[in-house]
């Protein structure tokens, strides 16, 4: 087991006799890879989650709901044992507030009628649409779209800095080899044997 002795912070940006200008490239390429990764992913993770979420309360107020009426008998049948969440997709007609009729398809429960009254949600072209999220819902998706968003753009910074820490790193070790040929002779003397 090797002696490790106390651990010193900072010790990339310490004075040392030893110490190569390359040691402090790399410092600092370290440095400023962190430093980017960090302001990358929370920048862009707060944006993309503000974007999302104005999308959504957007959508709150533009998308309105409408009663469309079934033009076809919805497939399957009305049981008692059937659970009340349960729904199939059915042809729906509708009309827009300046009187233009749509049709489309909608959930609705199994075995209803033509005729029968589905609220379903609209845009302000009239097209069908989901129900828009709640604020909360909204909040959580912007949350998880940002977070995602945010790892993915700071992970660019990230493998950069890995990368040319490694070229840096791979240099280092090439010019230690050069070094080492060009004065490893010089040490000379026979090791008794």
């Amino acid at each position: 087991m090797a002696f490790r002795g106390p651990k010193v912070w900072l010790w990339r940006w310490r004075r040392n006799p030893l110490k190569r200008r390359a040691d402090a490239v790399e410092a600092w390429v370290l440095l400023a890879a962190w430093a980017l990764t960090l302001l990358t992913g929370v920048f862009t993770g707060l944006a993309t989650a503000d974007t999302v979420e104005r999308g959504m309360a957007r959508e709150r107020v533009e998308w309105r709901p409408v009663v469309a009426l079934l033009s076809e008998q919805a497939p399957g049948t009305s049981r008692p044992g059937t659970p009340s969440g349960a729904s199939v997709w059915a042809k729906v007609r509708w009309s827009t507030p300046d009187g233009a009729s749509h049709t489309g398809q909608a959930r609705v429960r199994p075995g209803s009628g033509v005729g029968t009254p589905v609220t379903v949600w609209t845009d302000a072209q009239g097209r069908l649409v989901t129900r828009p999220a709640t604020e909360s819902e909204a909040r959580s998706r912007a949350a998880l779209v940002g977070g995602l968003v945010g790892v993915f753009a700071a992970s660019v910074p990230f493998v950069g800095g890995r990368a040319l820490r490694s070229r840096l790193e791979s240099r280092r070790i090439d010019q230690w080899g050069y070094e080492w040929a060009r004065f490893g002779p010089l040490w000379g003397g026979r090791t008794p044997g």
